[in-house]
């Protein structure tokens, strides 16, 4: 086994687990197995009990984990399942030592810091480092492991020996330091200082330990001067000093070290550079450019108690983010304080009630994440009363579906008292209960936590078809609260779907409004599980649904969107039904009686392109021009047929579709001037069957459709990520 520690110097927040993350990934990407390890030196056992204010978000894993949301940041990156032993904090470590010394193992030694404490830290390194993470079977080739805080803080001395043992240990060859420091620029004088730098290395070296690889965290890259002072007065190679400097998002991270030559560094002091391979990082690269090129926005109105600190909902906002790239949708979130909605704003802070209520208005879509407390709670159900009764887009997460339960049976029902046994514990409508297993003496780890189990009740659902039609689920929960199961069957007969139920059919998992564009309440976790290939369906879902501001209650089947491609019909259009416009809902502007089928064959709508899909074809005429009238510049002769066979017109590209398709001849750039870049020759077939392309997909459709061979991202290539099979989004909804 092979270790590589992070360390951090100078200040806090310099990204040590974003650094972390990015070189497992790099390292992930040479072809090697990573697992990982934050190491935290505050004396709680776990993350569980410590507000979202003090230190950010929990982070739940599938054991039941409540740990540091860098173990977050590892499973997003890596796309990995860690246990909560990789999670290893001071309380753990001194409560393992005692229960030692109450059972007798130190036979009746004196126990101390040294050896004792600083021998289970080395110990439980080892074998927590041996677990498989990434579904294979045996141990990683290299284990990532971060220290939490900042050299020189008091509380983690005995980590830093233990590591300084830990090195000598596993000898040279096995383990790398790499330590992350700030190299500040002084606006007075406006040059990168490296003394903080100097100054924290020499404390590490003090401590016993030598840094291999500086990354130093600056606004700017570091120029090559201050490489050459910093190499001087820290003994480290020139080539092993690395800048991390502000990028445009995170993602561009382990592309930083890539051009860098991180991995080399690394996996040369590693003995490992014959074993791997030159890092790949084409989609993860792609991804990046992407997201930096977006600008079509969704606005997401984040209603919270928490707003203050955006660490609190951190993967709230990295599964948003997943979904509204995958959607090519520039995310924006605006925070509204929960308990800002409130009346009692309204009268002591009346500007903060205005502000709160036009951002609530002006969203797309609505988010209630989970939470704790009564403060802000009449707020949130403000919120999902808006947005049930607007129209507008909802998803709530864990107290967020308890919350839209309360708010249905008060304003459907009519129970007026009906709230939640967690504030007001003697109402006389408890629509959301403690669960019967719960402890009300003990805090830490009582809850029901990690991954569990989801039924759907009815496959027809929008929860079920987002997540593929499958018949169950598994999600990561961490609550105390659930709905009453004695006020079901009252509120099923009022319009609430509960879509979703546990193995035992008594505890609500997902509830939905079958007549509202897109309102789903769950009580797990599924931020959780997203990752930035793989983004959680319910969120996917919301973005899409968003970004059509309401207009997501039509379905198509059929098609399974990906990626740059969120428009088109799949191969299937038996029981596909879009009109001329292009989307689900009839056209308000009819074309000529001549031309005005409600359907055409195998197209999909784009932009302004007013073409649409449906069964009869029958009566279609559609000019090359992409629309009902003729066109007045003609292609060259040989390609100036009438009408184009199921094609899905490109931006500019004015091509449409009809009837007669017999001297039909458009190639793979999707215009009738053959491509000048050819795709790969397992993928070059001249043609594509019944595929809408848009933007920068640059397919098109002939004649023989016989070897037709696309993919589910609407591609002649292969796509590596993708929406459940029957899922996608046309911009105007969800499609299932």
């Amino acid at each position: 086994m092979k270790y590589v520690l992070v360390t951090g110097g100078v200040v806090s927040g310099l990204g040590k687990g974003v650094t972390a993350s990015s070189i497992g990934l790099l390292l992930k990407a040479c072809g090697l197995r990573v697992t990982s390890i934050k190491i935290d030196p505050y004396l709680n056992t776990d993350a569980g009990t410590m507000s979202p204010f003090e230190h950010g978000e929990v982070f739940v894993l599938d054991d039941g984990g409540e740990v540091d949301l860098d173990l977050g940041n590892y499973e997003r990156f890596l796309d990995i399942k860690l246990t909560r032993d990789n999670n290893i904090t001071t309380g753990k470590i001194y409560q393992s030592v005692i229960d030692k010394e109450r059972r007798g193992d130190y036979l009746g030694k004196t126990v101390q810091v040294v050896p004792h404490i600083t021998d289970a830290i080395q110990e439980w390194i080892e074998r927590v480092s041996m677990i498989p993470v990434d579904g294979k079977a045996g141990p990683a080739d290299v284990c990532v492991i971060e220290l939490g805080g900042t050299i020189g803080d008091i509380e983690s001395m005995p980590f830093i020996e233990a590591l300084g043992q830990f090195s000598y240990r596993v000898g040279t060859g096995n383990f790398c330091l790499i330590h992350v420091s700030l190299v500040p620029i002084l606006n007075v004088v406006g040059e990168q200082k490296t003394k903080p730098t100097q100054h924290s290395v020499r404390g590490l070296r003090g401590l016993g330990l030598t840094p291999h690889i500086l990354a130093c965290r600056s606004t700017t890259a570091l120029d090559q001067h201050v490489k050459v002072k910093l190499s001087q007065f820290c003994h480290v190679a020139e080539e092993n000093i690395i800048t991390l400097y502000d990028v445009p998002n995170i993602w561009h991270i382990p592309l930083l070290l890539r051009d860098q030559k991180a991995h080399e560094a690394i996996l040369k002091v590693l003995n490992l550079l014959g074993e791997a391979k030159e890092p790949a990082l084409e989609e993860w690269t792609s991804r990046a450019a992407i997201c930096d090129k977006l600008h079509e926005p969704v606005r997401i109105a984040m209603v919270g108690k928490y707003t203050g600190l955006s660490d609190s909902y951190l993967s709230v906002l990295k599964a948003l983010l997943h979904a509204s790239v995958f959607h090519r949708k520039k995310l924006v979130v605006d925070w509204v304080p929960a308990s800002h909605l409130e009346e009692a704003t309204a009268k002591e802070n009346p500007d903060a009630y205005k502000a709160a209520w036009k951002l609530l208005k002006g969203a797309h879509g609505v988010l209630v994440p989970g939470g704790f407390g009564d403060r802000g709670v009449q707020g949130k159900i403000l919120a999902a009363k808006y947005a049930r009764e607007k129209r507008v887009p909802f998803l709530g997460i864990c107290l967020g579906m308890q919350i839209a339960v309360i708010e249905f049976a008060r304003s459907v029902l009519g129970l007026k008292d009906a709230n939640s046994t967690e504030f007001d514990p003697d109402t006389r409508n408890p629509c959301v209960i403690f669960m019967p297993e719960g402890s009300k003496t003990h805090m830490g780890g009582t809850m029901r936590l990690g991954l569990r189990r989801t039924y759907f009740q009815d496959m027809d659902c929008k929860s079920a078809r987002l997540y593929g039609s499958r018949s169950f689920i598994d999600e990561r929960h961490r609550h105390r609260y659930e709905v009453n199961p004695d006020m079901v069957e009252r509120l099923e007969k009022a319009g609430l779907s509960f879509a979703g139920k546990d193995e035992t059919g008594q505890r609500m998992e997902i509830i939905e409004l079958p007549s509202h564009p897109y309102f789903i309440g769950v009580q797990f976790h599924p931020e959780f599980k997203s990752r930035p290939g793989n983004p959680s369906p319910l969120f996917l879902g919301l973005i899409a649904a968003s970004a059509a501001c309401g207009e997501s209650d039509a379905v198509l089947q059929g098609y399974g969107s990906q990626r740059i491609v969120p428009n088109g019909v799949g191969n299937d259009t038996s029981k596909l039904k879009v009109y001329q416009n292009g989307s689900a809902t009839k056209p308000k502007i009819a074309l000529p009686d001549e031309d005005s089928n409600a359907g055409l064959q195998g197209y999909g709508s784009q932009r302004n392109v007013p073409n649409g899909v449906g069964n009869d074809t029958t009566k279609v005429k559609v000019y090359q021009n992409g629309s009902a009238t003729k066109p007045t510049i003609a292609l060259p002769d040989e390609e100036t047929d009438d009408v184009l066979q199921v094609y899905g017109s490109q931006r500019n590209v004015p091509n449409g579709v009809g009837n007669d398709t017999s001297k039909v001849k458009v190639y793979q750039n999707g215009s009738a001037t053959k491509p000048t870049i050819a795709l790969p020759d397992e993928e070059a077939d001249d043609v594509l069957q019944v595929y809408g392309s848009q933007r920068n997909v640059p397919n098109g459709v002939g004649n023989d459709t016989s070897k037709v061979k696309v993919y589910q991202n609407g591609s002649a290539t292969k796509s590596t990520i993708g929406l459940p099979d029957g899922v996608y989004s046309n911009c105007n909804g969800i499609y299932l």
